[in-house]
C-alpha cells in the first residue's frame, strides 16, 4: 500500500494495489497447445473421414458413426483446449485442464484395456504410426499434466471472486445433465453391453465413448462448483460445440439408425436439451464481465 500526498490540496491519497491473480503457466500453456494439435488431428481423422480408420488412425471402428461420434468429442475438447489457453487467471482455466486430465487418464486405461485391438503391429505404415503415437500421446500426457498441476496448485498469488453467480436454473440444468452423462458414461466404460445405446458398440468404443461422456460430467460438476460466470466460458462453448457437432453427426448418420428404437429418440432428446442449455450457457457468459 502507497500514501501520497496530493499536492493542490495536501490530502492524503491511499492507494492500493491488489495481488496478482494466479496465472496460467507457460509449461501448462505449452502442454495447452500440444494437446491442442492432438484433438485437432483426431478431428480430422475421425469427424471429417469417419470411414478411413481401418487406414489412417490407431485402431479400425465400426461403425463409422461411432467414429463421427469421437471426432466431434474432440472438436469439442479442441475447442476446450483453445479457449482455455486464452485465461489469463488460473481459475478460468482450471475446469478444463481438469477434464482434460479425466479424460486422458481414461482413454489411457481404454487403451492398454484392449491394446490388442489397436494398429500396432498390424494395418499399413500409416495405421501402426499412428497407433504408436497414440499409445506414446496417452502415457506421456496425463503424468505431464499431473505434475503441472501440482505446480500450478503451489503457485502463490489470489484467485479471482466469485461476484457473478450462476443463475439457479442454469446450474440445476447442468447439475441434471452432467450427472446423466456421467452416470451412462460410467456404465459404458465399466460394463460395455450393459445399457442401450442408439447404434452397436464393441467394449472398445463403448469405453471411448464412456471416456468423453464422463468427462463432460464432470465438467458440468465443477462449472457447478466453480459457480462463477466468467468461470464457466470456455467450458459453456465447448459444451456448445459438443452438442452442435452431435446434432450433425447425427443427422449425417440418420439413415443407419433404427428408427423404432426408444434409444435413438432419448439420445436426440437428450442432444438437443444439451444444445439449448450449452447455447443459454454461452450468452450468459458472454454478458459477463472478465
Amino acid at each position: 500500500m502507497d500514501v501520497t500526498v496530493a499536492p493542490s490540496t495536501w490530502e492524503l491519497v491511499i492507494v492500493t494495489t491488489a495481488a496478482p491473480a494466479v496465472p496460467v503457466l507457460r509449461p501448462m500453456r505449452a502442454l495447452l497447445v500440444v494437446f491442442g494439435v492432438l484433438t485437432a488431428l483426431a478431428v480430422a481423422a475421425l469427424f471429417v473421414r469417419p470411414d478411413t480408420t481401418d487406414r489412417y488412425f490407431a485402431w479400425t471402428i465400426q461403425p463409422p458413426l461411432t467414429a463421427a461420434f469421437l471426432g466431434a468429442a474432440y472438436l469439442a475438447g479442441c475447442s476446450l483446449v483453445l479457449l482455455s489457453l486464452q485465461a489469463e487467471a488460473w481459475a478460468h482455466a482450471r475446469a478444463g485442464v481438469v477434464t482434460i486430465l479425466a479424460f486422458t487418464v481414461l482413454t489411457l486405461v481404454a487403451t492398454l484395456v484392449h491394446l490388442d485391438r489397436f494398429h500396432l503391429w498390424a494395418g499399413g505404415p500409416s495405421a501402426r504410426a499412428a497407433a504408436w503415437f497414440w499409445l506414446a500421446v496417452y502415457v506421456a500426457v496425463p503424468v505431464v499434466m499431473v505434475v503441472l498441476l501440482a505446480v500450478q496448485q503451489r503457485t502463490k498469488g489470489v484467485h479471482p471472486e466469485r461476484d457473478q453467480p450462476l443463475p439457479r436454473w442454469l446450474a440445476v440444468a447442468l447439475a441434471v445433465e452432467g450427472a446423466v452423462m456421467f452416470v451412462v458414461g460410467a456404465l459404458l466404460f465399466v460394463a460395455p453391453g450393459t445399457i442401450g445405446w442408439p447404434w452397436p458398440l464393441s467394449p472398445l468404443t463403448s469405453r471411448a465413448i464412456g471416456a468423453w461422456l464422463v468427462s463432460f460430467g464432470l465438467a458440468a460438476a465443477l462449472a457447478v462448483a466453480e459457480a462463477d460466470l466468467p468461470r464457466l466460458r470456455a467450458p459453456s462453448v465447448a459444451y456448445l460445440v459438443f452438442g452442435l457437432a452431435e446434432v450433425a453427426v447425427f443427422l449425417r448418420f440418420a439413415g443407419t439408425l433404427a428408427w423404432g428404437s426408444a434409444a435413438v429418440w432419448v439420445y436426440l432428446a437428450f442432444l438437443l436439451v444439451v444444445t439449448a442449455t450449452a447455447a443459454a450457457g454461452v450468452r450468459l457468459t458472454s454478458r459477463s464481465r472478465p
